[in-house]
């Protein structure tokens, strides 16, 4: 997608949205851009204002304050039947005592379509989600993903500019979210939809994404491309949250390195910073190479502590000269195995793999 903000390319806008409950402040004065066709996530824990943000977009919540456009135009007053916009639920929350078409056609009938338009429509849906032949089937006779796919199918039919997924795949075991995440891909690629996800997964975020906004506490933290979210966190909450990484403090030392237990590390600094500045650096643990220590390593240096076997990585705990402890993943080869608790260890990194954060 184009970086551009001109309004024709902007499907979704929030401006300045606030929402109370009470007391309690689900989104504070929360601004975004989703841009026309693409696949936006919304990932954060529970209760960071996520669903609410989407449920506002759908208009199933009104705002305290703000302004919401959708093509344009301001939605707010909208009714949900009323915006180009369409939702699937978790809980998908279909007919059981309709008909898998009388399902996917309710929508159309509420519209009063023509009985032939409907079913061109249905058998049109049926096919984009690879169910073809499926209309006469009970909803209690598929399996989850087939449900799953026939709530895609409900809410395509209309044609949404917008389509609005609250945790989707939430409730599917582990391969078949991973099936449905390909699917919903598929899906986004084919229609050419603007596609908002709302997720606590970070790799479903990641896997799917065009962009993501990372939540907490009712606030966006961060906006980017997987990519940028997961190589250049700006804040800790970011960081942590997406990926595992190290955390070490120290002090600017010049514009390629920070002192670090009295020692110079290589890592990307923001400009920002001037030499003798506190800085908070974030290391991500499979960006970590390992080699045994010799008198010479001019980097960090440590002593293996512990070593745990993880399927396609190995997890090493190094305790560090100054009492603190870093964890390093390796890929599971001949190399690896080399190491054990005991051993003296050197630890190496790309410069750019290490970032001092902003926030």
């Amino acid at each position: 997608m184009p970086d551009g903000s001109a309004t024709s390319e902007i499907a979704v806008a929030i401006r300045g949205i606030t929402k109370r409950f009470g007391a309690i402040t689900a989104l504070d004065t929360t601004t975004l851009d989703i841009r026309r066709g693409e696949f936006f996530s919304l990932l954060g824990p529970s209760g960071c204002g996520k669903t609410t943000l989407l449920r506002i977009i759908g208009g199933f919540e009104t705002p305290t304050s703000g302004d919401l456009l959708i093509g344009g135009r301001s939605a707010l007053a909208d009714p949900p039947y009323r915006r180009r916009t369409n939702m699937i639920f978790q809980h998908m929350a279909l007919f059981p005592h309709l008909t898998v078409a009388q399902n996917i056609a309710f929508g159309l009938e509420m519209k009063k379509w023509k009985r032939p338009a409907i079913r061109a429509k249905v058998a049109e849906a049926l096919d984009l989600v690879r169910l073809p032949g499926y209309g006469d089937r009970r909803i209690d006779a598929l399996s989850g993903g087939q449900r799953q796919r026939i709530a895609m199918a409900r809410a395509l039919v209309n044609d949404p500019e917008v389509l609005l997924l609250d945790e989707p795949l939430g409730a599917l075991d582990l391969q078949l979210r991973l099936q449905m995440q390909n699917e919903l891909s598929r899906l986004h690629r084919a229609i050419g939809s603007t596609f908002i996800f709302v997720t606590h997964d970070q790799n479903e975020a990641m896997a799917m994404s065009d962009r993501i906004a990372v939540m907490s506490g009712g606030r966006i933290l961060q906006v980017g491309t997987p990519r940028d979210i997961y190589e250049r966190p700006r804040s800790r909450a970011v960081a942590e949250f997406i990926g595992h990484s190290n955390f070490l403090t120290g002090a600017v030392a010049d514009p390629g390195h920070v002192t670090v237990a009295q020692t110079l590390i290589p890592c990307r600094i923001p400009d920002r910073l001037a030499t003798g500045d506190p800085a908070v650096v974030a290391l991500r643990y499979e960006k970590i190479a390992l080699h045994r220590a010799s008198g010479t390593d001019a980097g960090l240096v440590g002593t293996i502590r512990l070593v745990t076997y993880m399927g396609p990585t190995t997890r090493f705990e190094i305790e560090i000269a100054d009492g603190f402890t870093l964890l390093a993943d390796l890929g599971n080869n001949l190399a690896t195995q080399e190491f054990a608790p005991g051993d003296r260890v050197a630890l190496d990194w790309e410069p750019d793999a290490a970032t001092v954060l902003e926030d």
